[in-house]
C-alpha cells in the first residue's frame, strides 16, 4: 500500500480524511470527462489532493477565450493550439509527480465510453451539453460507478452527486434533455469564472467523500447557486427516484449508452460538412434560437431552418433537431462547434 508524504499533511490532519483516507485517495482513479473550465479546476484540485491516477478525455484545443477560467493553461498553450488534455498533463505534472495523468484526446460517445471509464472509482462530469451527461448516467448506473454532475453558465451553476444504488440518477431528476438550442452555452450566455470555481470545487468535495469511503456524508441535494446574484439553493431529490418514473434506474434502460438516444455525427460525402442527427426528434423553437445568437453573429431563419455564421462556419438548424455544420469533414470539429453555439 502507498504510504502518504508530508506533502498532504495538512489534509491527514482533516479527521474525516486522515492517513486511511488518504491512502485511499493515493490508490483511487477518477475520470474527468471534459477539460475546459470545470475540468480544469477539477483537475488540478484532485492531483493536488493526491489522487492517485487521473484519466482527462477532452476533444478540444486550448483557445485565447479559454484562459479567462480554464485555469490549467497560459498563453503558449493557446498559441500552440495544444489538445487540452495534453496541456493540462503537461502543467499537472509539474504540480504532482506522485499523481499519474492519463490524457486522451477523444469524443466521449456511447460507442467508447465504457472502455473509458473501465477500473475508474468514479466519474466527474464537465462537459457542456445533456447528451454527455445522460450518456454519463447510463454508464454509471450500469456499472455502478458513481458520479458527480456539474455546469456552470454565466453566473449560475447546478450540481448533483449520483451514487448508484443509493441516490437518484440523473434521469430520475431531468426526464429528457432541453431541445437543442434552447439551453444556454458559455459562448453564447458567457461565463463568470467565480461560478465555476464554485461548482468545481464542490464536485471536488464531493468526489473526495465519495474516494475515502464517506458516502454517508454524501449530498443527497441538488444543489443551485448564483454567485452574481448571492442565492444558494438546495432542492432534495432523495425521493426522485421512487416518486419518478425513470427509465434508467427503475427500468434498467440505458438509451444513452446504447446509441437509441442522443446524436449521431456523420461527414456529408462530396461536402465540407458534418450532419448532427438529433435521434430523439425534439422540436426547436427557431425564434428563441435566433434571439440567443443574434449577439454573436448574423442569423437567419425562416420556419423550416435557421442558419448561423461564425467563425468559418455556418451551422444550419432544422425543425426537427437536424443539424448541418459545414465547414468541415471532422465529426469531432463538428461537435465541438455544435456544442459550443447551440447546446444540447
Amino acid at each position: 500500500m502507498l504510504e502518504p508524504s508530508s506533502r498532504y499533511s495538512r489534509q491527514i490532519l482533516f479527521s474525516e480524511i486522515g492517513k486511511a483516507g488518504q491512502k485511499r485517495l493515493l490508490e483511487s482513479k477518477v475520470v474527468i470527462v471534459g477539460c475546459g473550465a470545470l475540468g480544469t479546476v477539477q483537475a488540478e484540485s484532485l492531483c493536488r489532493a493526491g489522487v492517485g491516477t487521473i484519466r482527462i478525455v477532452d476533444r478540444d484545443f486550448v483557445e485565447e477565450s479559454n484562459l479567462q477560467r480554464q485555469t490549467l493553461f497560459c498563453e503558449e498553450d493557446a498559441k500552440n493550439g495544444l489538445p487540452k488534455a495534453v496541456a493540462a498533463q503537461k502543467r499537472l505534472a509539474q504540480i504532482n509527480s506522485q499523481t499519474a495523468i492519463e490524457p486522451l484526446v477523444a469524443d466521449v460517445n456511447f460507442k467508447n465510453i465504457e472502455q473509458l471509464v473501465d477500473g475508474m472509482d468514479c466519474i466527474l462530469d464537465a462537459t457542456d451539453n445533456f447528451e454527455t451527461r445522460f450518456l454519463i448516467n447510463d454508464v454509471s448506473v450500469r456499472n455502478r460507478i458513481p458520479w458527480v454532475y456539474g455546469a456552470a453558465v454565466g453566473s449560475e451553476g447546478l450540481t448533483m452527486t449520483i451514487v448508484p444504488g443509493r441516490s437518484p440518477c440523473l434521469r430520475c431528476v431531468f426526464e429528457q434533455s432541453p431541445p437543442p438550442g434552447m439551453s444556454p452555452t458559455c459562448d453564447t450566455a458567457g461565463v463568470l469564472a467565480p461560478i465555476v470555481n464554485v461548482i468545481a470545487s464542490i464536485q471536488v468535495a464531493e468526489t473526495l467523500k465519495i474516494l475515502t469511503g464517506n458516502l454517508d456524508r454524501v449530498s443527497r441535494k441538488l444543489l443551485s447557486i448564483n454567485v452574481w446574484e448571492g442565492v444558494w439553493k438546495q432542492l432534495d431529490v432523495s425521493t426522485a427516484k421512487t416518486l419518478g418514473t425513470c427509465p434508467c434506474c427503475n427500468d434498467g434502460r440505458f438509451d444513452f449508452l446504447q446509441g437509441k438516444l442522443g446524436s449521431l455525427a456523420t461527414t456529408l460525402c462530396g461536402r465540407d460538412s458534418v450532419q448532427i442527427s438529433n435521434l430523439e426528434g425534439t422540436a426547436v423553437d427557431f425564434g428563441e434560437l435566433a434571439r440567443r445568437l443574434e449577439p454573436i453573429g448574423p442569423v437567419h431563419y425562416n420556419q423550416f431552418l435557421l442558419r448561423f455564421n461564425v467563425e468559418r462556419y455556418e451551422i444550419a438548424v432544422f425543425a426537427d433537431g437536424r443539424s448541418i455544420v459545414r465547414g468541415t469533414k471532422d465529426t469531432e470539429v463538428a461537435r465541438t462547434v455544435f456544442s459550443k453555439y447551440i447546446g444540447a
